[in-house]
């Protein structure tokens, strides 16, 4: 048993790494999770400018993501309508309806002139085996763009998620050029979906945002919607409008779509409704108004890492640099090569070196004379020549040796020359080569992709102020029932957020929510209204020994639907008020020592307790009858004195 649990625990964590390193969380380095890595490896290797059928590069890529075409067909379509790294023929989906794809072999792409230019470099690309160690997959993309924010993420990994919303392609570009320059930036996100944002709250991406569609008031019956909140759709924010309407939070006469390439959601109110106070319930109870959280977590030096936007702005700046910099000593390289190369040539023709070879007659023999005849000339060099330098100069065709241009050769290495300067002067200022290939790219591509998403600042909107309407409810005491869908003598109004007060002559009550028909049983109701918690009641009743009680209380604590009582057992209930300064008048029995007849019992004197508290007893004196002087209010509908 202990074995079983040791090998499900190191089996566990096995599964957990994988999920966390390879499948979910995206790197910090290139942005990419490994499926997408591995298609955008794919199609560069696939690359012949053409374009590719989806379901061939889903094919090919299987040779390094070993999971099937499914989820590979998937992660290229969500990575294509992200509209920054591929070029796309055919049926991509709907990103506005939530229309599906077509089928892989009907729809082609292949990479954008931009991810060519700024996502690979064989030469600089670390990279492992593949998981049947046939081919070579990259550990990452020598990325020099932050991709990452550009295009926003989401993934579900063991014990840990990640949400990252995505942004600005011009606004990262110069949010990175200020951070080269040492200066604060601050970045939003912006959505393909458009519409209005709140960032107040975002704080760096650990916070959320409030996105709202963008809603036009062509007159005071027709509503437009011109932009979906992001992770939205058409389909999904017009069965939301539905459903508040069936709810009643809404009320429209009809919806039609007409969105294609553009969003067109047209609303059409009944009578008696209009626009600008729909407007503002379509944001309280439906996907027009959604409110998006992000959470940064991604993968570096293995390991997953929380952070935010600016750190991961930073560090692409800094990945930004480190990839010039490879790229420029590899020039550099190359440039050198290239005039150690032209100056070899032009040592071994112009100084006739060729010609000792004519008296060599062994193979072996070659070699050691063209690196001796060499010798004199190494201070001209870059570098010594090597055994491969030196079968180059033998493997040069007679022609070339004849027809040899000395002016052209010294012109050639003088133009290598000034190109080995400006490489040089590029390593020495890093910084500023790095501003200056954002900015080339910011001035190619930073018009293709405007901002869409509006920033704004959306004030908070009050559910129950919006929702809050009028309701007239009616009890039947006869039949014992009360609520909105009965017939009754009596009625008051209320608000549908209320929930009713109940008080009964037998001393009960109770409180429950408006409901259409509610049945109440046909024990006499003496008060019925909302229960505010701060209504004050007065009551006259009979204790068990026959003496007449006063009592002021609050119902301040309830729970729905469960009996309590304002009265204790065996009392006898006889008046009761909810006026704010109730008097009483008290009848005394006829007796020869009677020196009046009547007491005026001002209640305001009466402590104000609790509803489970005893009342006061108002007289010693023998009492015929007693009643409130005002015993009606607008809530009561039976405010009951007894003759």
């Amino acid at each position: 048993m202990a074995d079983l649990k040791d090998q499900m625990q190191d089996y566990f964590l096995q599964y957990a790494s994988y999920v966390i390193l390879d499948r979910a969380i995206p790197n910090i380095v290139d942005g990419l999770k490994p499926v997408q890595r591995r298609i955008l490896h794919t199609l560069y290797g696939m690359d012949d400018g053409k374009l590719h059928k989806v379901a061939n590069v889903a094919g090919q890529t299987m040779a390094l993501h070993p999971h099937g075409d499914g989820p590979i067909i998937d992660a290229l379509v969500n990575l294509a309508n992200k509209n920054y790294l591929m070029d796309k023929q055919g049926n991509f989906g709907n990103l506005y309806t939530g229309d599906p794809a077509a089928a892989a072999r009907y729809i082609e792409t292949r990479l954008s002139k931009m991810a060519k230019e700024t996502l690979f470099n064989p030469e600089i690309t670390p990279t492992i085996p593949s998981y049947d160690s046939r081919n070579q997959e990259p550990i990452y993309l020598p990325a020099k763009i932050p991709l990452l924010l550009m295009q926003g993420t989401e993934g579900i990994a063991v014990g840990m998620a990640t949400r990252i919303l995505p942004h600005n392609f011009k606004e990262l570009l110069e949010a990175e050029i200020s951070i080269l320059e040492g200066k604060e930036i601050v970045i939003y996100p912006d959505f393909l979906t458009g519409g209005l944002m709140d960032a107040s709250e975002y704080d760096q991406g650990r916070g959320k945002v409030r996105l709202r569609a963008r809603i036009e008031i062509l007159d005071e019956k027709h509503i437009i919607i011109r932009d979906i909140c992001h992770g939205t759709t058409t389909e999904s924010l017009i069965e939301s409008i539905d459903d508040a309407a069936k709810k009643g939070k809404i009320k429209i006469e009809s919806i039609h779509d007409y969105t294609s390439d553009k969003v067109e959601i047209e609303i059409t109110l009944p009578r008696g409704q209009y626009a600008d106070k729909v407007v503002e319930a379509l944001y309280a109870f439906t996907e027009a108004q959604v409110s998006l959280s992000s959470q940064v977590v991604v993968i570096q030096d293995k390991f997953p890492l929380q952070t935010t936007i600016q750190e991961i702005l930073k560090v692409n700046a800094s990945y930004l640099m480190l990839f010039i910099q490879k790229e420029l000593e590899l020039d550099k390289q190359k440039l050198i090569e290239k005039i150690f190369h032209k100056t070899l040539e032009r040592i071994f023709i112009e100084n006739r070196l060729y010609k000792k070879l004519e008296i060599v007659k062994s193979e072996d023999v070659i070699d050691q004379t063209v690196a001796e005849s060499l010798l004199p000339f190494h201070n001209l060099l870059y570098r010594e020549p090597l055994f491969d330098d030196r079968q180059k100069l033998l493997a040069v065709p007679i022609r070339r040796i004849t027809l040899f241009d000395l002016s052209k050769n010294l012109e050639e290495i003088a133009k290598t020359d000034k190109e080995l300067d400006v490489v040089e002067k590029k390593l020495k200022n890093l910084k500023k080569t790095a501003i200056d290939y954002l900015k080339k790219l910011l001035e190619k591509y930073g018009d293709l992709f405007p901002r869409k998403t509006e920033m704004t600042t959306l004030h908070s909107i009050d559910l129950k102020q919006v929702s809050t309407k009028k309701i007239k409810i009616f009890v039947d005491s006869k039949d014992g029932f009360i609520g909105t869908k009965v017939s009754g003598a009596y009625s008051f109004e209320c608000t549908n957020f209320d929930k009713l007060l109940l008080l009964f002559k037998d001393g009960s009550y109770t409180v429950s929510s408006v409901k259409d028909k509610h049945f109440i049983g046909k024990e006499e109701l003496v008060f019925v209204g909302p229960a505010d918690k701060k209504t004050i009641f007065s009551v006259l009743y009979k204790d068990i020994k026959g003496h007449v009680i006063g009592k002021r209380f609050i119902i301040s604590k309830f729970i729905l639907d469960k009996t309590y009582r304002f009265l204790e057992e065996g009392a006898n209930f006889e008046a009761l008020t909810s006026e704010e300064k109730p008097k009483a008048e008290l009848f005394f029995k006829k007796t020869a020592r009677l020196k009046a007849s009547s007491l005026l019992q001002d209640f305001t004197k009466i402590l104000i307790k609790g509803v489970s508290a005893k009342g006061v007893r108002l007289s010693e004196k023998p009492l015929s009858r007693f009643i409130f002087n005002s015993p009606t209010n607008l809530a009561c509908i039976a405010c009951i004195s007894t003759p």
